[in-house]
């Protein structure tokens, strides 16, 4: 017999996303990957931890490196010892900032979403 399945309880998670044009400059993914690089100092082992491919990763770190003025992320190449990757002092910053607003977006949603919550089953 199967055990039976914890079921959590109903939560709200806003996901923002920042556009640049047609590109998503920023999201919840690229939030993930930045505080990874952070953490590691590695796109890929970064990406690992995300359970995506190196290449997938690094066209994520392009992207973002595109669309904001300075890049977010900066590379070191390998050669005999192993490279890395850094987040630049725009990219803390942009980390930073982004978490402030995801938690003001469910701060402000609170009053809603409890009335929302209710209604659920």
């Amino acid at each position: 017999m199967k055990p039976a399945k914890i079921k959590s309880p109903p939560s709200l998670a806003p996901r923002l996303r920042i556009l640049s044009h047609d590109k998503i400059a920023f999201g919840p993914g690229k939030a993930d990957l930045l505080a990874l690089i952070a953490e590691t100092g590695s796109i890929g082992d970064a990406a690992k931890q995300m359970k995506m491919s190196y290449m997938r990763a690094w066209s994520l770190v392009q992207e973002m490196n595109r669309c904001f003025k300075s890049p977010l992320v900066e590379t070191v190449r390998g050669g005999n010892k192993r490279g890395g990757a850094n987040l630049t002092e725009m990219g803390r910053g942009v980390l930073a900032s982004y978490r402030k607003m995801e938690k003001s977006a469910v701060d402000a949603a609170q009053t809603d979403w409890r009335t929302i919550a209710k209604l659920l089953r």
